[in-house]
């Protein structure tokens, strides 16, 4: 079989195309595609932009084992070397914004990469293995209009870029005490959240953690005014992790856990680090030992979203004008069916932690009294309240729940765990609220039946995702952290706070699509689609997802896979008979 030989030129290669392209048209960039050995590294011009306003071009640096010179220790596991590619992406991306400078029209000169916030999440913009380091990026190649600036982008591509690489992607270049602690760091997150289970856990928030942002857009730490975290003693738990050893912190059992306390002193605050949990987090976040459950799921109302064939009877029954509830869709959901909708396909993506915030939820969802039971006729209102639910979650499917509640002193009868927030620090008041429960009856009543009811799942007709645009062709994007597009249709992710990063959007919407073609047959579960996309990124890698050498995805829960799924208005689906 003829096989394609990869030929490496050198940089002087390079530097003699692009002299002999100077003032040519742009597409006489595509000249210069290849791979150029600068000995210490190979820089790799995968990708030529079409002109200098269009997304920029794409590129990597190949950096082998014997020159990078990176330790065993810091990517072996495999958990330290995310961690440790994560600082060097970050410091690749202050590096590149340093070198970057305006060489011409639209995007000429500038040197980017994908860029890590607060979170450590596995990417395809950087890898650190055994065989060495691999770093993927972007560059605008310079023109003046769309004639080549072939001076410019010499300076560019054969000074400034190398220089950023080799500030970066050598050992020798870093700090080897962040090296050793993003890779430490990282590997006692994976190992505390782990460890949940053994410890009869679904949460973790070690003493001395720093919880409160600096504001709703910045996910950095709050400065010195910030109060540390200090676990109530009834509590407090201690789990030894491999590399800082015994640590303590508040340990959350499952079952029900109720977060109280007035306004301004911290509930949400909680909840907010509980959600961002299921991710590990950079050295220096205030959050690096803070875990939940792999599969907690954050739950709100989300007024105006499509839901289609969801079985959301075991919270709403038959609607007025005799809407069945048994496979629910809609257009355009109201507060309490699309909190029902949310909590059935959480379940059915296999969540076994919901953390539900009032503040986010749909009151008649969540709560109905005593009085407005006298008032409205059982018989008149669909609606289970969430109260009469919650316990037979757990019971049943062992699925534990975490709710902030500042208004309904209801959930304390069926709540297994109450801490209270008094100015960010958090008491356990587990027996006082019993006590109060048993002192001042609720008086109401009971709905619903003595049984949760069933989770019925779904196989998805491949033939309701379109992914060809009538005007554009294919079209599988992401727009920001929070809308991908398909085809003609946008699926607004705006309700997912657990989507943390743009990249992760963009690696959701290529795994819809992965997905469509691959194993959407019409027959198989909802969730057995999600267990086969994400066990084909296992063994290959994100980059399984993508046609070409993508350096802007990163890794995505199967979770909000299927709440993108479930968000998309086309959607049909077919029930499977006999699961639940």
């Amino acid at each position: 079989m003829n096989r394609k030989l990869h030929i490496v030129a050198s940089a002087n290669d390079l530097a003699r195309k692009l002299r002999r392209i100077d003032r040519s048209s742009y597409g006489a960039y595509r000249t210069i595609a290849g791979s150029y050995d600068f000995e210490d590294f190979i820089l790799h011009i995968d990708r030529i932009q079409g002109d200098p306003f269009a997304a920029p071009s794409r590129l990597r640096a190949s950096v082998p084992a014997g020159a990078a010179k990176f330790p065993p220790q810091a990517y072996e596991p495999a958990i330290r070397a995310t961690g440790v590619a994560t600082l060097l992406a970050k410091r690749f991306a202050r590096e590149a914004a340093r070198a970057s400078s305006r060489r011409g029209s639209g995007k000429s000169g500038l040197i980017g990469i994908d860029t890590p916030a607060q979170q450590v999440l596995e990417r395809t913009a950087m890898r650190v293995d055994r065989n060495g380091v691999e770093a993927r990026f972007f560059a605008g190649l310079p023109a003046a209009g769309r004639r080549i600036l072939a001076r410019e982008a010499e300076e560019m591509l054969l000074d400034d870029l190398p220089a950023v690489i080799r500030s970066v992607l050598f050992y020798k270049s870093n700090d080897a005490a962040r090296i050793e602690a993003a890779a430490l760091t990282n590997e006692d997150a994976e190992y505390l959240r782990t460890a949940l289970s053994e410890a009869g856990l679904v949460a973790f928030i070690a003493d001395g953690a720093v919880l409160p942002r600096r504001s709703g857009v910045d996910d950095r730490p709050m400065g010195p005014a910030a109060v540390a975290f200090v676990s109530p003693p009834p509590l407090r738990r201690e789990i030894a992790l491999p590399n800082a050893g015994a640590v303590s912190g508040m340990g959350i059992p499952p079952g029900v856990t109720l977060i109280v306390g007035g306004g301004f002193h911290g509930k949400s605050t909680v909840l907010s680090a509980l959600e961002r949990a299921v991710y590990n987090h950079v050295p220096g976040d205030g959050r690096e030992r803070v875990a939940a459950v792999a599969e907690a799921v954050k739950i709100r109302a989300e007024d105006g979203r499509s839901v289609s064939g969801v079985d959301i009877s075991p919270f709403i029954g038959e609607l007025p004008g005799g809407s069945k509830t048994r496979c629910f869709s809609t257009e355009n959901a109201s507060g309490s069916t699309s909190q029902a909708a949310n909590i059935i396909e959480a379940l059915e993506a296999g969540t076994t932690l919901l953390l539900v915030d009032e503040d986010t939820a749909a009151t008649n969802f969540m709560i109905r009294d005593r009085r407005m039971q006298e008032l409205i006729a059982v018989e008149k209102e669909p609606i289970t309240p969430f109260v009469d639910k919650v316990r037979q979650l757990y019971d049943e499917f062992g699925v534990s729940s975490i709710i902030v509640a500042g208004g309904s002193g209801d959930y304390f009868d069926v709540a297994d765990t109450v801490i209270a927030m008094d100015e960010y620090v958090p008491h356990d008041v587990t027996d006082r609220a019993r006590e109060i429960a048993r002192k001042h009856g609720s008086g109401r009543k009971k709905e619903g039946s003595g049984r949760f009811g069933t989770v019925t799942k779904r196989a998805i007709d491949k033939r309701s995702i379109a992914l060809l645009s009538r005007r554009r062709g294919s079209r599988v994007c992401a727009r920001g952290r929070d809308e991908i597009r398909l085809g003609d249709e946008t699926i607004d992710l705006s309700a997912l706070s657990q989507i943390v990063d743009e990249s992760q959007t963009r690696a959701i919407a290529a795994a819809i699509a992965y997905g469509r073609e691959k194993y959407m047959d019409g027959k198989t579960a909802l969730d057995d689609l999600l267990r086969r996309i994400l066990t084909d990124i296992d063994r290959a890698g994100l980059g399984v997802l993508a046609s070409e050498r993508a350096g802007d995805l990163a890794r995505f829960r199967p979770l909000e896979l299927a709440a993108a799924i479930n968000r998309l208005r086309s959607l049909r689906v077919t029930p499977l008979k006999g699961d639940g």
